[in-house]
Order: C-alpha cells, then structure tokens, then sequence
C-alpha cells in the first residue's frame, strides 16, 4: 500500500477531506527542479482534521468514484 504525505487544503464535505501532495521534480535537459502538485480525496470517519495539517494517506479500496485513501495519521 501506497502512503504519501501532504496537507489538508480542503474540510468542507462531510467524512472526506482533500489532501495535496507536493513533489519536486527534475527537468532532464535543463537540471532544474520544479514543483508538482497533486489533490486527493481521502476518507476522515470522526472529521477531525482541519484545514492546514500536515496528514499521512494510505491507499485503500475504493470507497467512492474519486475517494480511494484515507488519513492514517497527523504528522
């Protein structure tokens, strides 16, 4: 199973909060790194994380169309 950290961007549906991931990566031809950014949605049974903290998501069974990771831990 797939775990990634980010930060919650987004708490206003209920149980599902959306978590961006950011990674930097290298341009081959010109050796300079750029930032990649990338949203999911992830499953919060008790809704107890909150806009701004930094969240660990782990991959999980799809629970709905785009709902596919759930908030392990806070970190």
């Amino acid at each position: 199973m797939k775990k990634l950290t980010g930060e919650v961007v987004s708490d206003k549906m209920n149980k599902t909060r959306v978590v961006e991931i950011i990674q930097w990566k290298k341009n081959e031809k010109y050796l300079k790194y750029f930032k990649v950014s990338k949203r999911f949605k992830a499953h919060d049974e008790k809704n107890e994380y909150k806009m701004g903290d930094k969240v660990e998501i782990t991959e999980t069974k799809p629970m709905s169309r785009e709902k596919r990771w759930i908030i392990s831990k806070k970190i």
